[in-house]
């Protein structure tokens, strides 16, 4: 484990699992780098050093008032990824880390990359405009911040047991360990920061971004993805990337890391060999 300090000051906590080709993992909101604790012991297991950080305002990482964006997010991963001196990494982003993932590449370029995946991910933009129908209306986005407003434990809890993973669809078994552990980590992350987040995991926009990868790319989201739906998200970005590997699971919903873990492990290990 270990922290560092970015330009404003901000310590960014991250966890350094194994040895080999470095894979350098990009969590979702609210969340932080212990869900992706089950990916990182494969994949460590299999030969790959493993990274994965706590976003600012998430996790263990500092709680600023200012800079809860996607640049920043960006640029702090970039001080992250020069700070360990990493080569040859495959950069990999879940839901909100996707828009993470997709910024770093549009500011900082690919030299550190080999590859790169977005799993379920924002990009290229969720927000429903002119130019996006298919997003999601602004008065969704303003009802999320209402509810983190009044009574954020609850909105947490209710977001898990619903359609974060897909527990309030017809013959779904709901676990009540993962539906706590979401709300753990939820509510570990600052209120300012996940507030903020909202803003920038559904309105910026990454198309740009996205035309700036020349890395093979891995995009993958379940088509019943509740949280970011599939025609506004990885439909778009596979035909944006250039030679995007586009993969759907039919039926899965948005949180698939923990639904279907063992799936998504041997899919991301194929795609990083291949």
């Amino acid at each position: 484990m270990g922290r560092i300090t970015v330009k404003d000051g901000t310590e960014i906590y991250y966890k350094d699992w194994g040895s080999g080709q470095p894979v350098v993992m990009c969590h979702g909101w609210p969340l932080d780098s212990d869900s992706w604790g089950a990916m990182m012991i494969f994949l460590a297991s299999r030969g790959y050093r493993c990274i994965a950080h706590d976003r600012r305002g998430h996790g263990r990482s500092s709680q600023p008032w200012d800079g809860n964006d996607m640049d920043h997010y960006a640029d702090d991963l970039a001080e992250l990824m020069n700070a360990l001196d990493l080569k040859n990494a495959v950069l990999m982003g879940f839901s909100t880390g996707g828009g993470e993932v997709a910024r770093y590449i549009g500011r900082h370029g690919t030299g550190r990359l080999a590859k790169a995946a977005l799993l379920s991910s924002v990009p290229p933009l969720m927000l429903k405009t002119p130019d996006n129908p298919e997003g999601t209306p602004i008065e969704v986005f303003d009802d999320l911040r209402k509810q983190s407003l009044q009574n954020r434990p609850q909105f947490y809890k209710d977001l898990a047991s619903g359609p974060f993973f897909g527990f309030n669809r017809p013959n779904a078994n709901p676990s009540e360990g993962l539906i706590d552990w979401f709300w753990l980590m939820g509510m570990r992350a600052g209120h300012k920061n996940t507030y903020d987040c909202i803003k920038a995991f559904s309105e910026t926009d990454c198309t740009e971004d996205l035309k700036k990868f020349d890395v093979p790319t891995l995009v993958l989201q379940g088509d019943d993805d509740q949280v970011v739906p599939i025609q506004a998200a990885s439909l778009k970005t596979a035909k944006i990337v250039p030679d995007a590997t586009l993969k759907i699971y039919e039926g899965a919903p948005h949180g698939l890391f923990a639904t279907m873990p063992d799936r998504l492990h041997e899919d991301v290990l194929a795609f990083i060999k291949s």
